[in-house]
């Protein structure tokens, strides 16, 4: 009777998920955010979707199919998310040449130069974004004016920009912010579209609450304590925090950024405290740094503790109680 104990390296439980499966699904829950963007202001945002995608792609083919001369795999759309991702930090009239610069650093550098997807220690589109912010701060910061929004208070700044210069933090008001009228990157200006995203990715069991939520609970908390300080009441009290949670990159860096697999604590307890770190650096950014967003460069410095974090924060062993 043949032996039937076959011996195999891990995983050993199997699922039908895969990577080409979940950077769909990620797509996908980007979409509603692409839509508004669009609407709001107008086809440049397909222009500048379309290219940081197809640059993304075609320097990670040509980085694989010349340098690391292994198996492609561009099919497993994880450089057509880093496109999506990348182009959603930038305004709609950003230069086509800054989008592939930005696209070769993302995957050229913070991806591929680590060995490829799974092994990069930092999110590949916010090293990107960083960069062209750092390189090109004048291109990075000129935003068009979209149909309909409120011209007066803002003249082309984001509204966290107009408040870190002296604008009340209610002088846009929550449904503006919910829909997404005003100046901002492609993927910071339709809070509820991103929402409707988080709704899908749950759903499709792509990633859990807890780091989205405890990000911008931790912001929302921070600014709540601040505003107390400062002795805001009534509904200044609660617009403050509210403002902060929905303006910007909040909701685009906790949903689909301080998530990537790659860059983030393996354990719930890991990755809690991966949240809190992210939404206190980025509330110390935004009120007291240089930059008005703080949300990409809080998650880098995150991402630069992940390894300690699932050194310390580990599960239980199989069995232990």
């Amino acid at each position: 009777m043949a032996n039937k104990l076959l011996v195999a390296p891990a995983p050993h439980v199997q699922t039908a998920q895969s990577t080409a499966k979940i950077m769909r699904d990620v797509v996908i829950a980007l979409m509603p955010a692409l839509v508004v963007s669009t609407v709001v202001f107008g086809w440049d945002v397909l222009r500048v979707v379309a290219l940081s995608v197809a640059s993304c792609v075609v320097f990670e083919y040509l980085i694989q199919k010349f340098l690391f001369r292994g198996p492609l795999t561009i099919s497993n759309w994880s450089a057509v998310v880093t496109g999506v991702l990348l182009a959603f930090n930038l305004p709609a009239s950003i230069p086509w040449w800054i989008v592939v610069i930005g696209a070769f650093v993302a995957i050229a550098v913070a991806k591929m130069t680590f060995g490829g997807l799974g092994k990069n220690p930092f999110n590949p589109a916010l090293v990107g974004r960083v960069f062209l912010l750092i390189a090109y701060p004048a291109q990075m910061t000129s935003f068009p004016q979209p149909a309909g929004a409120v011209a007066d208070d803002f003249s082309g700044a984001t509204p966290l920009a107009a408040v870190k210069n002296g604008a009340a933090a209610d002088v846009l008001g929550t449904q503006e912010l919910l829909l997404g009228n005003m100046p901002g990157s492609l993927g910071e200006v339709a809070a509820l579209a991103l929402l409707a995203g988080f709704v899908y990715l749950l759903w499709r069991r792509v990633i859990t609450w807890h780091i989205p939520v405890t990000v911008l609970v931790t912001m929302a908390f921070f600014a709540f304590v601040v505003a107390l300080a400062r002795g805001e009441s009534g509904a200044a009290l609660w617009q403050f925090p509210l403002f902060h949670v929905l303006a910007g990159g909040a909701m685009l860096g906790a949903i689909f950024m301080a998530t990537d697999y790659s860059t983030s604590p393996m354990t719930v307890r890991g990755g809690v405290i991966f949240a809190v770190g992210i939404g206190l650096i980025t509330m110390l950014i935004r009120l007291w740094g240089a930059y008005p967003e703080g949300m990409s460069f809080a998650i880098l410095i995150m991402n630069s503790c992940v390894p300690l974090i699932n050194k310390y924060v580990k599960p239980k062993r199989f069995g232990v109680k």
